[in-house]
């Protein structure tokens, strides 16, 4: 369905601490009174970044550097788990579970989504509680999908590493599974398994030489910047806008003859002044994606980690990495694409599927879709199918 969502408004600012992220939410519900329970939520998570802030900084000299248990802890994806990963995910679990608004929580580092069962948890006049008269919290309960900690590989050699993010509202409601637990795993999995177009919120954090919590709630993207002066996310870049054209390259050239064709040309043409701008283009490639997202945001250009003949199906999560993504290119005025299909139209089919993945500025991705389009392989020409406009029964 579509939504409306109105800009906070400021009419005044504080000289000293600016508008902060608390009072950003505050005024966002008083706009949009159908989010207000966002502000608990995401009030959760940017205390979760400004902890998992913390851990990176002081990994070095605390010993969280290096592999769980010393190494073989592998996680679902078969990746071989840093000692952050492990931490930084129970730290935004544990997060959401109790803000009351998260019914479910999907993570890089989970195998299934998690039922949460706190949010629905209803006190009886037993309880010793200090409101045993309240019956339920009747606010609305959101699905959360998360990457705790993306490139944490990068951490031992302090490169930048971030959160990615995403909010969806549940399609079908939880609350009975707290009396019939066989449901749980069914309507986690479907609640879970939403197309990017439906997503409410979603955004990052990059830790780096500074902390930075971008954002949107379908009403633009804003950037934040952490002042650890007064422990609060400051907002430094309201209304991001990408450029409409860049004149960056972004992509791991080392798999350049692996890629598809149509995107080896479409390189070879932004290195040689022959592409539609007839500028000759910059590479630019960090190897974590927080990291090389923000810059692209802010700079434009274009960024990629396409499918190879190695990776076929591309290595990015669609669930927790792509999607929120794309929903930020789009709102700041750009594009993500797998290749010719809007990623923001993919319905996941499991949990941990991956995708291809090329965003940025609005001209440059079209530009790149044009050589997918002109291009004569059948296997190319295949157009990956969209969401459906129906939903699956629960």
């Amino acid at each position: 369905k579509e939504r409306t969502v109105r800009a906070p408004v400021f009419n005044e600012i504080c000289s000293e601490t600016g508008v902060t992220l608390t009072r950003y939410l505050i005024e966002l519900a008083r706009e949009n009174p159908e989010l207000r329970d966002l502000e608990s939520l995401i009030g959760g998570i940017q205390q979760a970044c400004k902890t998992i802030a913390n851990l990176v900084d002081r990994a070095s000299i605390t010993g969280m550097i290096g592999y769980e248990g010393g190494g073989g802890s592998i996680n679902v994806q078969g990746e071989e788990q840093k000692k952050l990963d492990v931490i930084t995910n129970d730290v935004l679990k544990m997060a959401l579970r109790f803000t009351g608004k998260v019914g479910v929580i999907a993570s890089e580092e989970e195998e299934t989504p998690m039922f949460n069962k706190d949010a629905y948890r209803v006190p009886t006049a037993n309880d010793k509680g200090k409101y045993p008269q309240v019956l339920a919290d009747i606010g609305s309960k959101y699905v959360t999908v998360f990457d705790p900690l993306d490139g944490s590989s990068n951490v031992d050699a302090s490169i930048p590493t971030g959160t990615i993010f995403g909010v969806y509202e549940e399609r079908f409601s939880m609350e009975n599974c707290m009396l019939d637990e066989a449901n749980v795993a069914g309507k986690c999995l479907v609640n879970t398994l939403q197309p990017g177009r439906s997503l409410v919120a979603s955004g990052y954090c990059l830790y780096s030489s500074s902390v930075c919590l971008v954002l949107t709630v379908g009403a633009g993207v804003d950037g934040f910047t952490y002042d650890r002066a007064i422990g609060e996310f400051v907002l430094t870049h309201p209304q991001i806008q990408i450029p409409r054209r860049g004149k960056i390259y972004s992509f791991n050239e080392a798999n350049r003859w692996d890629w598809d064709k149509p995107l080896q040309e479409y390189v070879t043409a932004l290195q040689t002044a022959q592409g539609q701008s007839g500028t000759k283009y910059s590479s630019r490639y960090i190897g974590s994606m927080v990291g090389d997202v923000h810059r692209t945001l802010l700079y434009g250009g274009i960024f990629g980690y396409p499918a190879d003949k190695k990776n076929q199906d591309g290595k990015l999560r669609l669930l927790y990495e792509a999607a929120p993504m794309a929903f930020l290119f789009e709102q700041a005025g750009g594009l993500a694409l797998t290749g010719k299909t809007r990623v923001l139209d993919l319905r996941p089919k499991k949990v941990h599927q991956r995708v291809p993945f090329l965003a940025g500025s609005h001209d440059d991705v079209v530009e790149m879709r044009s050589f997918y389009e002109a291009s004569t392989d059948p296997e190319l020409i295949k157009a990956a199918s969209p969401a459906s406009d129906e939903d699956p029964p629960p």
